[in-house]
């Protein structure tokens, strides 16, 4: 797992008889606003190019998202030059897929991306700057630093970036991923890679967020200021700067009536429109939903594992930033007799046999199902790509959840291996700089 900041960027090598590594890249990149984001990510990938001696078997892209792909773009002369085997992405970013088209199309998403982008400046010009960061502080997950450039001329954006990642696909070797299909087994490894999301499911995928009367998540609560409410609720929605005093707004309300309330024709210019509340709204959704179509991976490895018998192989989760309706959908997919085999093997027996878990979404409330994480009684090491500080400019205030944190840190065996954390020990963790390394 590399340090580079708020972001995933993960390196695995299965081991192979006789031969070199099978290396596997899932995503790369860093959250817009990230101090020198070039040169950081330009010296993982560097590392990446020394550990695997420039191929990279399996380049995975989990979803279209800045702090996941913005490497492709910031080290894209890198990337240009690696071997690639193949590239994976989810069945959601698959542009003949219909129903993917119905979620969002790539024209659509960057129309949308844009339009609150000027949302955001126009309410941080008209006072309201709480509001105005905040969906800001959202679309810095479709954007990408030190790019001045993309494909339509103006601001690089996710797309940009997710199509330099098709275009290193070797021809007929770009495969978008749907929970279930037939597991992969890498040419002489002893394991196979089994995929568990995105779901196909539009419900499924526009659930984010735990249900009110029974959450699926970790308690926020414990988290949340003491106090009273919190800032803003019961605040002023202007600043002072932009207030009017009660005496002279009552003398000129006969002046707001004429020219700004309920006006058409040439003063309708003058009128605000209630979009304050619903643009917040969607560049939430929009976020949420695309963390909702992250592709999840299983490494199921061959041996008994920790359990004994074939049942008992165990397993690497990559959930990517899989929030509630993506983890949900997990009890519905099976592989009926894979390879062979006397049994089914289902998604939540991959889930209880892990043994390394990426943290997903750095840790965030809306994701890490709290009855999923409780039946991993094998874990030994949870992996967190996560920016503490970074996370607090953005006013991501839960990222980390604190209570999550604290039961990662019980579940786990060995450790909670934290990016932005020195000095975790383990016997099987190496701490560089630059990474952290696992061995299982």
């Amino acid at each position: 797992m590399y340090r580079h900041g708020l972001g995933d960027c993960l390196l695995v090598r299965l081991a192979r008889d006789g031969d070199r590594d099978f290396n596997i890249l899932i995503d790369c990149g860093v959250i817009l606003g990230t101090k020198d984001a070039r040169a950081k990510i330009n010296a993982v990938m560097e590392n990446v190019v020394a550990e695997t001696g420039n191929v990279i078997d399996l380049l995975v892209l989990t979803h279209a998202h800045g702090d996941h792909v913005s490497g492709f773009l910031q080290a894209e002369a890198i990337f240009r030059k690696l071997e690639v085997g193949q590239v994976w992405m989810a069945w959601t970013e698959d542009p003949d897929d219909s129903f993917a088209k119905s979620l969002l199309d790539a024209r659509g998403r960057r129309g949308a991306v844009d339009a609150l982008q000027a949302v955001a400046g126009q309410m941080q010009a008209a006072g309201d700057a709480a509001a105005g960061e905040k969906i800001a502080g959202l679309m810095d997950f479709f954007g990408i630093d030190d790019v001045p450039f993309g494909a339509a001329g103006g601001r690089a954006t996710t797309e940009d970036a997710v199509q330099v990642a098709r275009e290193l696909a070797p021809e007929g070797k770009l495969l978008y991923c749907k929970p279930g299909q037939d597991p992969y087994r890498p040419p002489g490894a002893k394991a196979r890679i089994m995929v568990l999301g995105p779901p196909r499911d539009h419900d499924l995928i526009r659930k984010s967020t735990p249900s009110k009367k029974a959450p699926e998540t970790f308690d926020m609560a414990f988290d949340a200021p003491a106090g009273g409410p919190p800032p803003g609720i019961e605040g002023r929605p202007f600043s002072p700067l932009f207030t009017i005093p009660l005496d002279v707004a009552r003398a000129e309300v006969k002046f707001f009536q004429d020219n700004y309330w309920n006006q058409a024709g040439a003063s309708g210019w003058r009128g605000i429109d209630d979009v304050g509340s619903s643009a917040l709204d969607f560049a939430i959704k929009l976020d949420n939903d695309t963390n909702n179509t992250s592709l999840v991976l299983a490494i199921e490895l061959d041996g008994p594992g920790d359990g004994g018998g074939d049942a008992g192989r165990d397993v690497l989760l990559f959930a990517a930033d899989a929030q509630v309706g993506n983890w949900l959908s997990w009890k519905d997919v099976k592989w009926t007799r894979p390879e062979g085999e006397a049994s089914d093997v289902e998604g939540l027996d991959l889930v209880r046999r892990t043994i390394v878990y990426k943290v997903g979404h750095h840790g965030s409330h809306n994701a890490t199902l709290k009855d999923y994480l409780l039946s991993m009684e094998r874990l030994r090491i949870a992996l967190n790509p996560v920016d503490e500080v970074m996370a607090g400019k953005k006013h991501w205030d839960h990222i980390p959840l604190p209570s999550l944190e604290e039961a990662l840190r019980k579940q786990a065996k060995e450790a909670l291996v934290r990016a932005d954390e020195n000095g975790v020990k383990g016997d099987d963790i190496v701490e560089d700089p630059l990474f952290y390394e696992v061995t299982v």
